[in-house]
Formats: C-alpha cells, structure tokens, sequence
C-alpha cells in the first residue's frame, strides 16, 4: 500500500529541486541553513518521498534519486549564472542515501504496524539490508 500523498509530494519536490538547480541565481529561493544542509535536506526529503510512494521499489528508486543527484547538478551547464559542482553533487547524493534509508525504515515500521506481511524481515534488518546496498551503490558512483 502507497502513502496517500506521497507520490504527487515527490514529483512536486523532484520539480522544485530541478527549478532550484537550474534557474538563475537571482531567482533562486533563499533560506537561512548551510548551503551542504539545504542540498543534503532537499534530496533526503524527495528520496524518502519517493521510497514511500514506491514502497515496493525502493531497490530501483534509491539508485537514480542518487544518480539524479549528479544528473540535475550536470543541468547547471544549461544555465550561464551557475556552476555545477562535483562536491555539491555528492553532498546531493548521500542526502538521496539517507532519505532512502529513512524511507526504507518508514515502509518496513508501517507495513509491520498495519501487518501487511507475517513473514517480513524486521525493520532493523531490512535498514540494514538498504543501508548496504546503498552504501555500494555509493562506493561505485565514487570509483
């Protein structure tokens, strides 16, 4: 079962994060955090968004939310006021890796809660299953 308002909240926030990437930055929003937290928050929020809109997915969605990172900072070339980053990209996709987790975490806590599967792993080990592979998702991107 999907999370109700998860899966149009993730597409508004995958267009908002493009938005913000790649329009001048003039017409970039402002906000009051670190520019790393701001990046790292964004990508954490819409992971985790789309893990709980495609709970059944998480192992296809986890890797091109972390690849989309590189992907939408790559966008930055389009526009002549921004600099496109290889450190902006990876703070992006650990905040991607985390979300994921989190998101990973939240679907295995609801579907024991709602007991949607007798026989599903715990939500630690099913944390921990995602944690490692996300780890080397990450461990690759990085070679």
């Amino acid at each position: 079962m999907k999370h109700p308002r998860s899966r149009p909240a993730a597409w508004l926030l995958l267009a908002f994060i493009i938005f913000a990437t790649v329009c001048p930055i003039s017409v970039r929003p402002h906000d009051y955090l670190p520019v790393e937290v701001d990046r790292a928050l964004a990508f954490f929020l819409m992971t985790g968004a789309f893990v709980v809109a495609y709970p059944n997915r998480w192992l296809s969605v986890t890797p091109m939310c972390i690849a989309g990172a590189f992907g939408i900072e790559a966008l930055q070339f389009l526009s002549e006021t921004r600099h496109p980053e290889l450190a902006d990209a990876m703070v992006k996709a650990v905040g991607a890796a985390l979300g994921a987790s989190l998101g990973i975490a939240f679907n295995a806590v609801r579907r024991r809660a709602l007991g949607w599967r007798q026989t599903a792993p715990s939500p630690a080990a099913e944390s921990a299953i995602a944690s490692l592979v996300i780890l080397k998702i990450i461990s690759r991107v990085l070679k």
